[in-house]
């Protein structure tokens, strides 16, 4: 039974690492500028909208953060994902400035490169308790 319970954990954290992709796409890469290797998103666009636009992203951003969380993240993990969207927050707050700000900084990406650097971890983690597992011991 736990396997089962193990295999619907992993299905929900695929589910939410697909929904974290798309939102960091969408909010810091959708949007190609032809001829060139800018992109950017509806973040610094969103951000446009005076008293409130920054506010929307940082939500979005934070509930990115929330999904994250499934995947056993260490504490100082969490902070640097806090930490980004703060930063893109307060900065990207500044008129015109903070919107060409938020076009480079991208902390959505940057989350989600932390958050695939600690899947890749796990993962490796865990190929090698299993082998250990498999391995005899010897006497």
């Amino acid at each position: 039974m736990e396997f089962i319970g193990n295999k619907m954990d992993k299905i929900q954290q695929l589910k939410n690492l697909k929904r974290i992709r798309k939102i960091a796409k969408l909010l810091d890469t959708a949007i190609g500028i032809p001829g060139t290797k800018i992109r950017f998103g509806l973040e610094p666009i969103l951000g446009l909208i005076p008293g409130g636009g920054d506010l929307i992203t940082a939500l979005i951003s934070a509930y990115s953060i929330y999904l994250a969380t499934s995947f056993g993240l260490e504490k100082s993990e969490i902070f640097k994902m806090v930490k980004n969207v703060a930063i893109d927050t307060a900065l990207g707050s500044v008129p015109i400035v903070g919107d060409i700000f938020d076009a480079y900084f991208k902390s959505n990406i940057r989350n989600l490169e932390i958050l695939e650097n600690h899947i890749a971890k796990t993962e490796a983690e865990s190929e090698t308790a299993e082998i250990l597992e498999l391995t005899p011991a010897a006497n």
